[in-house]
């Protein structure tokens, strides 16, 4: 009870999903095609249930060559928290359907409407063909309206407070579904880099898009596993 008081006493400071500043440039970056291959083949399988992955920007933007290829996301003009990975279909066993069916380029609307939730171009192609083509009925619009729907009404426990003391995987999904009524800690995923920087957060959804219990088997470090946060400009 000490430990999870400790952690609510962090969340009166919870901030918003959004960027803290995000501007679009005039022009954006035009993707290229993404495409299956043989290491990422298609694959047609059964829906059960959905990933909402979401990124640490400070730990993405330090890592090698990403402040040069990734400018828009790590230059000095935006600053981001979580950023929105994206959201992914999961499979009913330890296979998940990707790229379900060709597509084209998206519109430079579409792109230009989701880079302050996803600040890449190319990644948002990517997670429409790769995932979004899987998701029944969907379209550009419908499914990077239901991806940054869910990013958008999430909250964040005072990370940088987080950063400052002892923390271990546990403890940040404890703060977060603090954070976030409805979201349980057991929700939520978190991964880390080889060195245990906080890469990602993944969260567990249902086919109905309601956050459930994930399964054992699906990815992240345990919950004693100790996690390190890099801060960046915050």
């Amino acid at each position: 009870m000490r430990a999870l008081a400790a952690l609510a006493l962090l969340v009166p400071a919870a901030a918003q999903a959004q960027a803290d500043r995000c501007e679009v440039p005039a022009r954006v970056d035009r993707p290229h095609p993404e495409l299956p291959t043989a290491d990422q083949p298609q694959r047609l399988l059964p829906i059960g249930g959905y990933t909402l992955a979401l990124t640490w920007s400070p730990e993405y933007c330090r890592g090698p060559g990403h402040a040069e290829r990734s400018s828009f996301e790590c230059g000095a003009a935006n600053r981001f928290g979580f950023t929105l990975h994206g959201l992914w279909p999961d499979g009913v066993g330890k296979d998940w359907p990707q790229y379900c069916q060709s597509t084209e380029l998206l519109p430079p609307r579409v792109i230009r409407a989701n880079l302050c939730a996803t600040p890449s171009a190319q990644l948002l192609q990517h997670e429409w063909a790769k995932h979004g083509t899987c998701v029944p009925r969907a379209t550009p619009t419908s499914y990077f309206a239901r991806s940054t729907g869910l990013y958008g009404k999430l909250r964040y426990p005072d990370m940088a407070a987080l950063s400052r003391r002892p923390l271990t995987a546990g403890d940040l999904a404890t703060a977060l579904a603090t954070a976030n009524p409805g979201l349980p800690a057991s929700a939520v995923r978190v991964t880390t880099n080889r060195d245990g920087w906080l890469d990602e957060l993944w969260l567990c959804l249902d086919t109905r898009f309601r956050y459930t219990r994930c399964r054992a088997d699906s990815g992240g470090v345990s919950a004693g596993t100790s996690v390190k946060l890099w801060r960046g400009r915050q």
